[in-house]
C-alpha cells in the first residue's frame, strides 16, 4: 500500500520548478495566462520579492508540485493521496477531482483571500503533546490561540493574533518551552481566517467537480473524503486545524506502508517520528446503528502495523541521546572544514534541515569568524543547531583562548575541537564555564564539544574529567566559580568523540575498524569508572561517502557520523566552481598525501586531490628539498628556478619580501628577525607560504593556477561520485549539503533494515 503527499506553503524556494519548466511549456504558459504575471520570472528570479508572498506563494507551489508529480509519479500507481493544507490541492488534482487549470484558478483565489489576512502570526511549539500544550495555554490563559497544525506529536503550530502570540513566545521562553515564531503575517487556520471562509465557500460552490479516482484524506477530518464533502471541507480547511498526525495514523490503519513525497522530505521525515511514537487509527465499520471494529477484519493489519513500527525504532540510525542532545533528526553530523569551505550557507542549510553543521575556521581570522557568525544568527531559524569548529593552534595558544571568548561572547556553545593532541586551557574554560547546577542538584552542560580525534590516548583526555592543573588555572585566573570547578570534576570534557578515519585534509591515516573498538572499550572504561549520568557518545569520520560506509560505521554501534569530503563539492561550499568541477569527476583512487602547512616541520600528512593539478607533486617536492637541505641558498640553482617559475611565479626573495610584509600588517614583526635568524625555518616559512597559496587559488577558482590547486578532500567523495552516477547529484550544482545527507541516512537506512529482515529469514 502507497501513499503519495504533496508539501504545503512553507516549502517554496527560488530556484523551483527549475528543470521542468522547459519541458511542460504548455502549462506554464496556461498558469501564466490565469494568475497575470510571468510564473517562471517568479520562481526563478523572483525580482519583486513576492514569491513568499501567499497570494504569490501558493499558486506558484501548487503548479511546481503538479509538475514534479508528472515527472516524477505520473506512471506510479498510488492507494492514497494526501497533502499538507495547500498540497491537498494537488493531491486532489491527482486524484482527478478536477483538471490542471481549474486547480489554478482555485488556488488563485484561495491565495488572494488567505494573503488578504493581516494582524495575525503563527508558532511552532516543540516537544509538547496536544495535552500538554491545551493544558498550557489554559493554565495561561491563552484564550485567543488555536491550534492551527498538528505536525508531529511534538511539533504543533499554534496560530492567532499578533499580540498573543508575542505574549505566548515570551511566557514559554521563560518556561524552558521551544517555540520557533514562524514568518507569517497572518493567523492561518484559525477561527480568525472565517472571513475568507465564506468568500471562498461562495466561490468553490459553482464549480463541478468529478469522481475521485483515487481516495484523498482531508486535513480537516484525517478520513478519506466522501465525493459530497469536497467543497465543504476545502472552505472549512482555511480555518481548521491541519490533523496531518491523524491523517498518517489513519492511513497507518488502512496498512500503508510507503510513503512517497513530491518534490521534497518535509513531509516524510514527519511521518517517520509519526510512525515511530503512534499507533495505527482503524476505520470503524457501521452495522444498522451499531458500531463496531470487527477484530476478524483488522486482526492480520493490527500484526503487521506493529511489526513495522517496532522494525522501524530497531532500524532508526544512531542514538537518540545524541539526537536529543543537539536537537537534530539525525545522527548525522557536517563537519567544519577548513578556510571557511565549511560556509555561512553550509551551516545554515543543515541547520534549517534541523541537522548539525559547524562553520569552517581554520585559516581564518577572528574578525572573519565574528563576522559569519553574526550572518548565521541572523539567518537560522531560532532554536536550530548549529556549531564552530576550534582548530588546536599549536604555534599560538593565545589565539584558541581569544577565539574562545568570542563564541562565548556570541552566544556559541557548541564547537567541534578539531586537531587538539592534548588538553588545552581554551578547551577546559569552554567547558567548565558553561556548567549550571539546577535545583535538584544535577548539572547542565550548556556548552558541547565533539571532539574529533585519530588516537586513544588523546580520546582519554577528552572523555575523563578536565585535568586539575587545568582547573587550577582557571580558578586563579577566576574565569570559573569553585562550583564550576566541582561540576567539571564530575563530567566529562567532551560528552561526544569523533574517531577519524582517513578524513580529507590532516589524517593520521587511522583504519575506523581498528580505531573505534579500542577506543569504544576505552570509552566503556571510563563511563564506569567515573559513573557519568550521561552517556558518552561515539561518533566516525573519514570514509563516510555512502549508505553502506554509514551502515558499516552503525552495525559497530556508533553513535553517530560525520561528513567532510563530500560536502566540498556541494551548491553551498565555498570552494570555487572550477575546483567544485574537479572533484565531482574524482574516483576513490584520486587522492595523495602531501605535508599539512601548519605542520610541515614535523611532517604531519593531510590528503588531497591528485587528478586534474599538480600539487600534490610539488608539495612532495618540497617536503624532500626541506628535509635534504638546510637553507634556500643550499638547493641547486636550476631547482630554485623551477620552483620560482612553476611554483611561486616570481623569485624567491620576492616571496620572502611579500611574507615579511604580512607579518607586519598583523604586528608581528619580531618574528621576522627570529625567521631570519634560522635559514631552515626561513626556508620551511617559504615553503608553507605556497600551500596556503595553492589553498587560497582553488577557493578563489585562478583558472591559470588550476595546477597548483591545493583541495583537501578524502576518497569519500570518490565513493560518493560512483554512488550518485546517473542520478541529478552526478552534477555538484544539484547537490545541496542537507540533501545529501538525509540521502544517506534514508538510503542507509533501508539497507540496514534490508540486513535485518534477510537475517531474520
Amino acid at each position: 500500500m502507497k501513499a503519495i503527499m504533496f508539501p504545503g506553503q512553507g516549502a517554496q524556494y527560488k530556484g523551483m520548478g527549475k528543470d521542468l519548466f522547459e519541458k511542460y511549456k504548455d502549462k506554464m504558459e496556461i498558469a501564466s495566462n490565469i494568475l497575470g504575471y510571468d510564473l517562471e520570472e517568479l520562481c526563478l528570479k523572483d525580482p519583486k520579492k513576492e514569491l513568499n508572498k501567499t497570494e504569490f506563494t501558493q499558486p506558484a507551489l501548487f503548479v511546481v508540485n503538479a509538475l514534479k508529480y508528472e515527472e516524477q509519479f505520473a506512471s506510479t500507481q498510488a492507494n492514497y493521496f494526501i497533502g499538507h493544507s495547500l498540497g491537498e490541492y494537488n493531491a486532489l488534482l491527482a486524484a482527478g477531482a478536477f483538471d490542471f487549470e481549474t486547480g489554478v484558478r482555485i488556488v488563485q483565489k484561495r491565495g488572494a483571500l488567505m494573503g488578504e489576512a493581516s494582524g495575525g502570526a503563527m508558532a511552532a511549539v516543540l516537544g509538547l503533546d496536544e495535552i500538554a500544550l491545551k493544558e498550557k495555554l489554559e493554565e495561561g490563559g491563552h484564550h485567543a490561540i488555536d491550534i492551527a497544525n498538528f505536525n508531529t506529536p511534538a511539533q504543533v503550530v499554534v496560530s492567532g493574533p499578533e499580540a498573543a502570540i508575542n505574549q505566548l513566545v515570551k511566557d514559554f521562553d521563560q518556561q524552558n518551552i521551544k517555540i520557533i515564531q514562524l514568518l507569517v503575517t497572518a493567523p492561518f487556520h484559525s477561527r480568525y481566517m472565517q472571513s475568507a471562509v465564506e468568500e471562498f465557500n461562495n466561490f468553490i460552490h459553482k464549480l463541478e467537480f468529478n469522481k475521485l479516482k483515487v481516495p484523498v484524506v482531508s486535513n480537516v477530518t484525517a478520513r478519506s473524503y466522501n465525493q459530497h464533502q469536497i467543497k465543504d471541507l476545502l472552505s472549512k480547511q482555511i480555518a481548521s486545524s491541519v490533523q496531518w498526525v491523524d491523517s498518517i495514523r489513519y492511513l497507518m490503519g488502512k496498512n500503508v506502508k510507503e510513503y512517497e513525497e513530491v518534490g521534497g522530505d518535509r513531509l516524510t521525515k514527519m511521518v517517520e517520528q509519526i510512525q515511530n511514537n503512534c499507533t495505527p487509527i482503524y476505520e470503524e465499520i457501521k452495522i444498522g446503528k451499531g458500531i463496531f471494529n470487527s477484530e476478524k477484519q483488522v486482526e492480520k493489519e493490527t500484526i503487521e502495523a506493529t511489526e513495522t513500527t517496532i522494525n522501524h525504532r530497531i532500524n532508526t540510525l544512531g542514538s537518540s541521546t545524541f539526537c536529543k542532545r543537539y536537537d537534530t533528526s539525525y545522527a548525522y553530523v557536517a563537519g567544519g572544514l577548513h578556510m571557511g569551505i565549511a560556509s555561512v550557507e553550509m551551516v545554515k542549510k543543515m541547520a534549517n534541515s534541523q541537522m548539525l553543521g559547524f562553520l569552517g575556521t581554520k585559516g581564518r581570522t577572528i574578525k572573519e569568524i565574528n563576522n559569519d557568525i553574526e550572518k548565521l544568527q541572523e539567518q537560522v531559524t531560532k532554536e536550530r543547531p548549529f556549531g564552530v569548529n576550534l582548530y588546536h593552534n599549536i604555534l599560538e595558544p593565545n589565539k584558541e583562548i581569544e577565539l574562545v571568548n568570542k563564541l562565548l561572547d556570541n552566544g556559541i556553545t557548541i564547537i567541534e575541537a578539531g586537531g587538539f593532541s592534548q588538553i588545552t586551557l581554551a578547551l577546559a574554560y569552554f567547558r567548565t564555564v558553561g556548567l549550571v547546577r539546577k535545583k535538584d542538584q544535577s548539572i547542565k552542560c550548556k556548552n558541547q564539544i565533539i571532539a574529533k580525534i585519530s588516537r586513544p590516548e588523546v580520546a582519554e583526555g577528552f572523555m575523563k574529567p578536565v585535568p586539575e592543573r587545568l582547573i587550577k588555572r582557571l580558578l586563579d585566573k577566576e574565569w570559573i566559580t569553585q562550583d564550576q570547578a566541582e561540576m567539571a570534576r564530575e563530567i566529562p570534557l567532551s560528552g561526544d568523540i569523533c574517531i577519524e578515519a582517513d578524513p580529507g585534509g590532516v589524517t593520521h591515516r587511522s583504519a575506523a575498524f581498528v580505531l573505534f573498538p579500542s577506543i569504544k572499550s576505552l570509552r566503556n572504561q571510563i563511563q564506569q569508572q567515573y559513573e557519568y549520568k550521561e552517556p558518552i557518545h561515539l561518533g566516525i569520520s573519514g570514509g563516510i561517502g555512502t549508505p553502506e560506509a554509514a551502515v558499516s560505521a552503525f552495525v559497530m554501534e556508533a553513535d553517530f557520523v560525520l561528513t567532510g569530503s563530500i560536502n566540498q563539492c556541494t551548491v553551498e561550499s565555498c570552494l570555487s566552481p572550477i575546483a567544485k568541477e574537479l572533484l565531482q569527476n574524482s574516483d576513490v583512487q584520486d587522492t595523495a598525501y602531501i605535508p599539512d602547512e601548519e605542520l610541515f616541520e614535523i611532517g604531519i600528512q593531510a590528503q588531497v586531490l591528485k587528478k586534474g593539478v599538480l600539487f600534490a607533486t610539488r608539495a612532495k617536492k618540497l617536503y624532500e628539498l626541506y628535509q635534504r637541505y638546510d637553507s634556500l641558498e643550499a638547493i641547486p640553482d636550476d631547482v630554485r628556478e623551477q620552483l620560482e617559475l612553476k611554483y611561486f611565479k616570481k623569485t624567491l626573495p620576492e616571496v620572502w619580501k611579500t611574507i615579511k610584509q604580512e607579518f607586519i600588517q598583523r604586528g608581528e614583526i619580531s618574528q621576522i628577525e627570529s625567521i631570519e635568524e634560522r635559514p631552515k625555518k626561513k626556508m620551511a616559512t617559504l615553503f608553507k607560504y605556497y600551500l596556503r597559496l595553492a589553498s587560497q587559488y582553488a577557493l578563489d577558482g585562478i583558472t591559470e593556477e588550476q595546477g597548483n590547486f591545493q583541495i583537501q578532500s578524502g576518497a569519500a567523495l570518490g565513493a560518493f561520485n560512483q554512488w550518485v552516477k546517473g542520478t541529478p547529484l552526478e552534477v555538484w550544482q544539484n547537490r545541496h549539503v542537507d540533501e545529501i545527507g538525509i540521502k544517506i541516512m534514508e538510503a542507509a537506512e533501508k539497507l540496514m533494515k534490508n540486513k535485518f529482515t534477510l537475517a531474520e529469514v
